[in-house]
């Protein structure tokens, strides 16, 4: 078969790009939706067998009838590797073209200091090229802070100031870095809770709150990246002040660190696993304190709905079940919240779809929007099928 050249790959990216967000569609059903001749779906398919970008599989039996396929990546196509930094951990996944996750890692930190959790990391990148070679086409991180341009601008969590997140990468391989609730959203949008909605607002907690505002699956993250900070606006206490500078952050009022200040305990060292732990108790007190927390959740998110005006929220992590401890609670305050017109037909708050991998989901979908494009299609072909 003859090789498409340059400029020829636009529709091969549209069969693509809809693979990632539709995995495992027929050939019928993706040449309804790009309107595409059943002639034409045929052709690209084949084209991209015969560069390794996707391949076909038998679909379930369904009975009687003509058998049919499902499209999928190629076991020999390009991959991505997503990074997912944690405060106190991290995860990876090499993720291909249909967006599957393979080969997935989780490692506790040993050291929080800035420069051995990176070289692991390091470690990790240069492990799966060793493993994928040419195949692994980018790196995705996503990070509990502020990112600009690759660059970690602060993470008040992990008590990170500034650092150059290249260092993780070797040479040749681009880097993609994102905040982890942003990308947690973007997952969300694209295949999740929140997937069809025009604006949804994506929130998670862990150590602190994070999230994004999305406008048709694309994350608003302001002129320097570093957008969806909503833990940092200062729905708390003015009188605290928090770690990443500002006094009465929301942040401060709705995890772990939260939840041992209501008990009068020190902060914890692991506020995600002293939650955890509170959550796990049955007592008087351990229940009033999750109340307080969960209306300070409730009533914050109310204050993001009257700004914002989206179709859903979706909540992830710890919210999940700090929301199913005290319902009751979080929904006073989520609805006392509410301007009034919003009272009749509340956005409904909904528990995200991919947990725990949601950043991993959403670093893997940005990288793979790249790894679609026409001039990435065509690098790729220059490897596997040199162009004539």
């Amino acid at each position: 078969m003859t090789p498409v050249r340059r400029g020829q790959w636009q529709t091969a990216s549209d069969v693509l790009t809809q693979l990632s967000r539709q995995p495992g569609i027929t050939r019928a059903a993706l040449a309804r939706t790009l309107r595409l001749s059943t002639g034409s779906a045929t052709e690209v398919t084949a084209r991209l067998r015969d560069v390794q970008l996707l391949t076909e599989v038998p679909a379930p039996s369904q009975g009687r009838g003509r058998p049919t396929t499902l499209l999928r990546a190629h076991p020999q196509g390009p991959v991505v590797l997503a990074l997912d930094l944690r405060q106190s951990s991290w995860r990876s996944a090499v993720v291909t073209l249909d967006g599957s996750l393979l080969d997935p890692q989780y490692r506790r930190h040993r050291s929080r200091r800035p420069q051995v959790v990176l070289n692991n990391l390091r470690r990790q990148v240069e492990q799966a090229q060793q493993q994928y070679g040419d195949r692994l086409r980018m790196l995705s991180l996503a990070v509990p802070g502020s990112v600009r341009d690759n660059h970690l601008m602060q993470a008040p969590t992990l008590e990170w100031d500034e650092l150059d997140l290249a260092q993780v990468t070797t040479e040749g391989l681009p880097l993609l870095a994102g905040n982890d609730a942003t990308l947690s959203g973007v997952a969300e949008a694209r295949t999740g809770a929140a997937a069809g909605a025009g604006t949804a607002v994506h929130l998670i907690v862990e150590v602190g709150i994070g999230g994004t505002l999305l406008i048709d699956g694309v994350p608003a993250q302001g002129v320097s990246g570093a957008g969806g900070e909503y833990g940092h606006m200062p729905f708390g206490d003015r009188s605290r002040s928090c770690p990443c500078g500002a006094r009465g952050c929301w942040d401060l009022e709705i995890d772990g660190r939260a939840l041992a200040r209501h008990l009068k305990q020190p902060t914890p060292d692991d506020p995600v696993a002293y939650a955890e732990e509170v959550l796990r108790r049955t007592d008087r007190t351990a229940r009033a304190a999750v109340t307080k927390v969960v209306a300070a959740l409730g009533s914050g998110i109310a204050g993001l709905v009257n700004a914002h005006d989206p179709d859903v929220v979706t909540i992830g992590s710890l919210a999940i079940p700090l929301r199913a401890a005290a319902e009751r609670s979080f929904e006073e305050a989520y609805l006392g919240g509410l301007m009034t017109f919003h009272r009749d037909s509340p956005p409904p708050v909904l528990p995200a779809t991919h947990q725990p991998d949601g950043p991993l989901r959403g670093a893997a979908a940005l990288a793979l929007d790249q790894l679609t494009t026409e001039p990435a299609i065509a690098a790729w072909v220059a490897t596997r099928l040199p162009l004539r």
